[in-house]
């Protein structure tokens, strides 16, 4: 993606939340990635036993 995609993704991100609701949602976005790397690890761990 280049950076015209993500500067429109932005803008429809803020149209769609507002500026509010920005940092809830990256918060939720971010716990969400976290939940899942953490989950990758341990099958990752798993697998090498």
């Amino acid at each position: 993606m280049g950076f015209q995609e993500i500067l429109l993704i932005a803008v429809v991100i803020l149209v769609l939340f507002g500026a509010r609701k920005i940092p809830e949602f990256m918060k939720g976005v971010g716990k969400g990635i976290r939940s899942f790397n953490e989950e990758v690890d341990t099958e990752k761990k798993s697998e090498k036993k």
